[in-house]
């Protein structure tokens, strides 16, 4: 019994002592030399958005891609970041996202989450889209930006959730935060490895067969016509983050994270032919990108953040990409407080 009480007085202050520990390794310090932390100011923006994603099919043996793209809207917003706090408002303005007639409409709940800590950047993804439409533009930033349409479906439906997770190993001379949460300043150039895992489950389905009739005759997919198709994937990833300092302060920002791993993959049908399904590779990739320019008290930029994943589907010769992004144009502004807000 004794034991037992010495347990329960001592788990709390074991606990303590551990989280204490884990705030003080992910607090670390900068080389001010390279980067400034500004934490301690209140940054504030305002800034324009685009939040999106995108599910493609591909078949080698038809040598045909059906590319699917929702009709994401154009946001503006403004926010905030003090210490580890930060929040962004954003708002759906009719008047720019005016092209229903276009693209069909796009209902969705996006709940995309980037957190950058110095050592830690871990991305969140939590969506649910419903209408499509079908398109065959390719272009570099084709998942952000609204192509030539093919047809709708405003019958499709997706819900994904995702989480990936990288290590900043130079996080005393390279910040993320700089280029993407504005609360610090990267004075010299410097990059980064990157290493991590990352694990994505996606479902897209609709009321009639995700692949038209036309292209099912060609064979494509071997003109099944299934109206449901998920993936559930597990990756280790590895990259590289470099930003280049001009003049000391405009900036360019990049990096690039490839992962493997393996997936689960099924497709469904409402015709009652049961389902398709089977084990894969996964080939999936992170891209980031900034640019602009970063002083002490200013910032003015643009950062752009695409996850892509790939992986087998049940069939022969064929493979399904899922992805998600956020493109956003910030201008900010930090103001120095004489007093804490809060805290020492």
């Amino acid at each position: 019994m004794k034991a037992i009480c010495w347990i329960l007085l001592l788990c709390p202050a074991l606990a303590s002592a551990q989280e204490s520990r884990l705030v003080q390794w992910l607090r670390s310090e900068n080389d001010s030399n390279y980067v400034e932390d500004l934490t301690r100011d209140l940054t504030v923006r305002v800034y324009g958005s685009r939040k999106y994603n995108y599910y493609d099919m591909h078949d080698r043996r038809v040598d045909e891609a059906l590319l699917y793209r929702p009709n994401a809207n154009n946001n503006v917003g403004v926010g905030f970041n003090y210490k580890f706090i930060g929040l962004n408002l954003g708002f759906n303005l009719p008047f720019i996202n005016n092209d229903d007639d276009r693209f069909g409409k796009t209902k969705y709940l996006d709940l995309q989450t980037h957190l950058y800590t110095r050592k830690l950047v871990v991305d969140f993804y939590g969506q649910y889209y419903q209408g499509y439409y079908s398109s065959t533009t390719r272009r570099f930033f084709d998942n952000a930006i609204s192509g030539r349409v093919e047809g709708i479906r405003p019958d499709i439906i997706n819900t994904n959730i995702g989480l990936h997770g990288q290590y900043i190993f130079n996080d005393k001379r390279f910040s993320y935060r700089a280029a993407f949460l504005q609360n610090e300043y990267q004075k010299k150039s410097a990059g980064s490895p990157l290493v991590g895992a990352e694990l994505f489950a996606w479902q897209m389905r609709g009321d009639s067969a995700l692949v038209p009739a036309d292209a099912r005759k060609d064979g494509f997919y071997e003109g099944m016509p299934f109206t449901r198709s998920s993936n559930i994937s597990l990756a280790i990833n590895a990259g590289y983050a470099y930003t280049l300092v001009i003049a000391e302060h405009w900036f360019i920002t990049g990096s690039l994270a490839l992962a493997a791993g393996v997936n689960r993959s099924v497709l469904g049908f409402n015709d009652g032919n049961g389902k398709e399904h089977g084990l894969g590779w996964q080939l999936n990739s992170t891209f980031r990108f900034a640019a602009g320019y970063n002083s002490r008290k200013y910032y003015v930029g643009v950062h752009y953040v695409d996850i892509s994943t790939r992986g087998g589907s049940p069939l022969p010769k064929t493979w399904q990409s899922f992805g998600a992004g956020n493109l956003r144009f910030s201008i900010v502004r930090r103001f120095a407080l004489k007093k804490p807000l809060f805290g020492s």
